[in-house]
């Protein structure tokens, strides 16, 4: 008979509560979004008469589709944008040595300390320069590279073994096929990692889309949600019915990328 140990019983409770009450919200969000406008003020959680109509109302009345498709475009060009690029740079601060590469490094670590609020005045002044005000292109560049990826990337690569490059040069591959066919593939999981990171960041981000657009076919999903909140009256059920929506995207690549993150904790099995 196997024995129960408590520590594991009180462990599992512990996880199961915290699991609970992070769900809640998410709980809470879908049931508002089944719920009609006059039972939103009611006293009672579950909807009497659990309707679509939200979903109907907001993608087809509304210019969520078009926020959706923005973000959507916006979160995924800024992250493959990340995945090459901090790759890129974390793999050349690992592997090569050259005068200044640890300057380099702390300056890009440095940007990890500065707040996304002291940066909005130089990317506004810069997308205004460059003409790219009210424009995906304008929301976009800010996300395109970070400094936390570069880090990330660097860590990985810095364990990918040297002899295993040394051999490619030798059989004749040049240094970014290396880097592509070679070393690329044996960081999978910081790559995984980042993706989702990156993704979500450009997802979710608020501020910057705020600032930058003016145009309401330009906002993204949390611009537009927060633009049916007026001064007179919220519609909490459409916001409920986007924000539902909204999490879609995020969950797929969750569920997509978690397994090279679960199963990939190690970089290689190379040694010796």
């Amino acid at each position: 008979m196997k024995i129960v140990r408590p520590g594991r019983v009180i462990g599992f409770t512990l996880l199961a509560l915290g699991g609970i009450v992070m769900i809640m919200p998410l709980l809470f969000m879908l049931v508002t979004s089944l719920k009609s406008n006059s039972e939103i003020y009611e006293l009672h959680v579950l909807p009497r008469e659990p309707t679509l109509g939200n979903y109907i109302e907001i993608l087809t009345h509304s210019h969520f589709a078009r926020w959706f498709l923005v973000s959507f475009v916006v979160a995924a060009v800024s992250t493959v944008s990340v995945l090459f690029f901090d790759s890129l740079i974390g793999y050349t601060l690992a592997k090569f040595r050259f005068r200044g590469s640890g300057v380099v490094f702390v300056a890009i670590l440095s940007t990890l300390m500065i707040p996304t609020e002291m940066l909005v005045i130089p990317w506004y002044v810069m997308a205004k320069s460059m003409g790219w005000l009210d424009s995906i292109w304008g929301i976009m560049f800010p996300g395109m590279m970070t400094g936390f990826g570069v880090f990330l990337m660097r860590q990985f690569f810095a364990g990918v073994p040297d002899e295993l490059l040394d051999a490619a040069r030798i059989d004749g591959l040049g240094e970014f096929e290396i880097f592509w066919k070679v070393a690329l593939p044996l960081v999978t999981p910081a790559l995984s990692a980042l993706a989702i990171f990156a993704f979500l960041g450009n997802w979710t981000a608020f501020l910057w889309p705020l600032i930058v657009t003016t145009s309401p076919n330009l906002y993204t999903v949390p611009v537009g949600l927060a633009s049916l909140s007026g001064e007179f009256q919220t519609d909490w059920e459409m916001i409920m019915t986007g924000s539902s929506i909204a999490t879609i995207p995020t969950l797929l690549v969750f569920i997509l990328l978690q397994r090279n993150i679960v199963n990939g904790i190690t970089l290689s099995g190379l040694k010796g």
